[in-house]
């Protein structure tokens, strides 16, 4: 088996190397509006933001939102009817004027793609651990003006249109795209407590340069992993309108599907280069986790007493539902680069 993923180094409010209606899947994670460290990138693309942040907070969420909507609008062309679109967004607090106030971006792109008929499904929220000791904000001790802390991001799952997608019957790379019952119970929870935000310190080769970003808990592989693994198949296509760093690719990579992404800077691919260094390893280690994990869950299921009905025929331990029989997980063999499109090799995963 092999994979493709295209990077494209320009804004995504235009795709037009995108056929409409073909993307399957999409997972992203957007700049967050009102948040400080992406003012200037918002400012870049409108400069009456910069002035609205001095003036009315909501002027400039609404201006920063409109920039969005020019990316959302490419995305509700490009993916396919009964296709799946994930996005991660925080909503945020800040000072405006001496105003403290939440500015909630879920909202505004949860009813953006309402006005536009796709279905909104039941969002995720994921919890990031604080390093601050301090759980709230304002007077301290003294009621009545504290401040509850923000310490959760939502994923939003919306479906294009009211149908859901259609696959052939016995389609065999569904059934080999399969996850295990256990993991189902735990990934389509609604609130994710095992993620950890990841800390960015991306630095650029050249000592006329600045840093290209220093972020704090930006979303860890493990979440686009989980995303993709949940609604998309083998061969499937993910796109990420706002690829940053390229963790939506490397998760696309190492579960067997294509990707493509596009990005402003093109001064991230070096990162990306880097990255790309321990792939292989990264899927070794991603694959034999989840059986691991699978084994020690069947083994505690027979302590109960219980006994499992089925086996995965590709590995032959036991399997609870007939739906995981066929279940097939992937190693990366190898990859290979061209103009930032890169080609990924595939082995059947064997257990060590």
């Amino acid at each position: 088996m092999e994979t493709v993923h295209k990077i494209f180094f320009k804004k995504s409010s235009r795709m037009n190397e995108i056929e409409s209606d073909s993307i399957d899947l999409i997972v992203t994670s957007p700049p967050y509006p009102m948040i400080e460290m992406w003012d200037s990138l918002f400012s870049n693309l409108n400069k009456n933001i910069q002035t609205a942040l001095q003036e009315s907070g909501f002027k400039a969420y609404n201006l920063m939102h409109a920039e969005l909507e020019k990316v959302w609008c490419e995305v509700v062309r490009v993916v396919k009817p009964g296709g799946t679109v994930c996005i991660n967004i925080g909503d945020t607090t800040r000072t405006i004027n001496d105003n403290f106030q939440l500015f909630p971006n879920h909202i505004k792109i949860l009813s953006f793609f309402q006005d536009r008929d796709f279905v909104v499904l039941p969002s995720i929220l994921w919890r990031k651990p604080t390093n601050s000791p301090n759980k709230f904000l304002g007077s301290g001790m003294l009621p009545p003006n504290a401040y509850v802390s923000l310490e959760h991001e939502y994923i939003l799952i919306l479906r294009k249109g009211n149908e859901k997608r259609e696959l052939p019957p016995a389609f065999k790379p569904r059934y080999q795209s399969a996850y295990f019952w256990e993991e189902r119970n735990k990934w389509f929870s609604d609130v994710w407590l095992d993620l950890a935000g990841v800390t960015q310190k991306i630095n650029v080769q050249n000592e006329n340069r600045s840093k290209l970003r220093e972020r704090s808990a930006a979303f860890p592989l493990n979440l686009p992993y989980r995303l993709i693994n949940m609604f998309s198949i083998y061969g499937d296509t993910i796109l990420d309108p706002f690829w940053g760093t390229g963790t939506t690719t490397i998760a696309a990579m190492l579960s067997g599907r294509n990707s493509i992404g596009y990005e402003i800077n093109s001064e991230f691919l070096d990162n990306f280069r880097v990255e790309l260094k321990s792939l292989k390893n990264t899927s070794q280690s991603i694959n034999n986790k989840r059986i691991n994990e699978h084994i020690e869950f069947i083994n505690n299921y027979k302590k109960k007493g219980k006994t499992p009905k089925y086996n995965a025929s590709n590995y032959g331990f036991p399997v609870i539902t007939k739906q995981e029989t066929e279940i097939l997980l992937y190693s990366i063999q190898d990859y290979r680069e061209k103009e930032a499109k890169f080609t990924v090799s595939y082995k059947k995963f064997e257990i060590e």
